[in-house]
């Protein structure tokens, strides 16, 4: 299978990090919405490190340099991951995040983005 052919799905994300919490739920905070806020937290400092990448290495190198990009893509994916714990911590279900997310794109793509930055 080819990289191009490797496209996951929401659900799938989330069932691959209640089984990596399965294997290490003895060490980890449990699955409780009390526990939320600190995978967002590590989740923005995850995105430190994506941030950090473009800083030093820039948007060429990520575009061109193979071990940068995959460095890049290793801390993005880092991002989804703690995204997942934090949805699965509040019990955010697949088909819930999604809705949202549709929705949120229908209302983005009848926006006035102009309009609505000159009235804040």
């Amino acid at each position: 299978m080819g990289e191009e052919d490797k496209d996951i799905k929401i659900s799938e994300m989330m069932e691959m990090q209640k089984e990596l919490w399965e294997l290490h739920k003895d060490k980890w905070s449990p699955m409780e919405a009390k526990y939320g806020r600190n995978f967002l937290l590590w989740m923005i400092e995850e995105m430190g490190e994506v941030i950090s990448v473009i800083k030093k290495k820039g948007d060429n190198a990520i575009m061109t340099d193979r071990n940068i990009r995959e460095h890049f893509v290793e801390e993005m994916s880092d991002v989804l991951m703690y995204y997942n714990d934090v949805l699965l911590r509040y019990n955010i279900t697949p088909n819930e995040i999604s809705s949202a997310y549709i929705n949120k794109h229908n209302k983005n793509m009848n926006r006035n983005y102009e309009k609505d930055w000159k009235n804040k």
